[in-house]
């Protein structure tokens, strides 16, 4: 594949708004910012208990009074507000390539779901009466995010949305390769977002797997994951539109279909999208400096990847969860920890070449194959920076990006 340049992202996640924010608070190992919060009970008025999440909780930038009913979501007011950070890209590839050259690419879960929770709360009181509140179907569509952004900015080029629940963020970005290296388009406006819903809170509840504390990846005390809520946006381009260098090098994907809700116990289908990745970015696994885990903190997801990454890569690679920092931000979570893959490679945010230390009890799981989980002491190997991140999801849906600096 021609590897994509990948222009500085734009993000907003619990942890912060802005990568340099991320950045900094990760490298310093400051304390998570997950915490007690009813906020499912609070923005819908339904019964919910007190969860450990992962909360946007500043004022996000108002709509236009103009805009259509259609595209008012909270979900949409998320990339909104992160837009912001990048808009004078998007301006730049506008004015080099022309709209009608820019794609719009976004991976979601959630979408805007949750508007329309007053129809099915006014029908639960009323049963069969849906007269009570209106039902606006474009609102919850996979697409919205994307057509919310094409119209806003007057985007013409290829407008879709991609839905494969925890790796939609990552197979974003891997679509938008795609349509580069076809020639479809000249730039792609991509990323992913969800918003804390009742819909994937109750849901992930129901499998028990909501750790009523912080997620604890990797330990043989971890309990299941804290689910976050965020936003990351990239302008990717065949073309150099700023004075970054950094890239999207390669990418693999695969479903090994082994059952609804968990992946392959021996990583089958993750093993080939890390050799697919490899092989796309013509490297070899010792090339890798640094792996972003998928990470949550559940007991067959932790098993599997930890198999994977020792497979692939050995016992020394240094690998991270950034989780226990943004909570598992499900449709966002591949382009967030994609946005923190570059942050890390950018040697302008992170001069030091150091790697943020995984957050845990540092209570090894000796039933897991070994991995090198970092600590306050890890840094990049010398030479080129080379990330890997890792996403997985139901179905055993399987993505991993590689991010890199191109070669001099």
């Amino acid at each position: 594949m021609i590897a994509s340049f990948i222009n500085h992202p734009a993000i907003i996640s619990s942890l912060g708004e802005g990568l340099e924010q991320h950045i900094e608070k990760l490298l310093a190992n400051q304390s998570s910012p997950l915490q007690e919060s009813d906020c499912i009970r609070q923005r819908h008025q339904i019964d919910d208990d007190t969860r450990v999440l992962g909360v946007v909780d500043v004022p996000l930038r108002p709509f236009d009074t103009e805009l259509a009913l259609q595209h008012r979501s909270r979900n949409n007011q998320l990339v909104w507000h992160a837009m912001a950070q990048i808009e004078d890209i998007l301006q730049k590839a506008i004015t080099r390539f022309g709209a009608h050259r820019i794609a719009v690419i976004i991976g979601t879960s959630t979408t805007g779901v949750d508007e329309n929770i007053p129809v099915f709360k006014y029908e639960s009181e009323h049963p069969n009466d849906w007269s009570g509140a209106p039902f606006n179907q474009q609102q919850q569509y996979f697409s919205a995010p994307a057509d919310f952004l094409a119209a806003q900015y007057g985007l013409g080029g290829p407008t879709y949305g991609i839905s494969t629940a925890c790796t939609s963020g990552a197979k974003a970005l891997m679509s938008a390769a795609r349509l580069l290296n076809a020639g479809l388009c000249d730039a792609v406006l991509c990323g992913g977002v969800d918003t804390l819903s009742p819909l994937t809170v109750k849901g992930f509840n129901s499998l028990s797997v909501l750790n009523k504390q912080r997620s604890n990846p990797f330990s043989v005390n971890r309990n299941g994951i804290n689910i976050g809520e965020g936003a990351t946006l990239f302008v990717l381009s065949r073309e150099q539109l700023s004075d970054s260098s950094i890239q999207l090098l390669g990418y693999g994907a695969s479903s090994d279909a082994y059952h609804m809700s968990s992946p392959h116990p021996e990583g089958r289908g993750a093993i080939e999208a890390f050799k697919t990745a490899l092989q796309n970015a013509a490297i070899d696994a010792s090339s890798v400096g640094w792996i972003n885990l998928h990470g949550t903190g559940t007991q067959h997801n932790d098993q599997m990847e930890a198999l994977t990454v020792n497979h692939v890569f050995g016992a020394h690679t240094p690998c991270t969860s950034t989780k226990p920092y943004t909570g598992h931000t499900l449709g966002a979570a591949g382009a967030i920890e994609a946005a923190l893959c570059y942050g890390m490679i950018d040697r302008r945010l992170n001069p030091q070449g150091k790697l943020p230390a995984q957050l845990w009890d540092k209570q090894t799981d000796n039933e897991l194959a070994t991995i090198s989980l970092t600590d306050e002491q890890s840094c990049w190997p010398q030479g080129r920076r080379i990330a890997a991140s890792s996403s997985f999801a139901f179905g055993g849906n399987n993505a991993v990006l590689i991010l890199g600096e191109a070669y001099a």
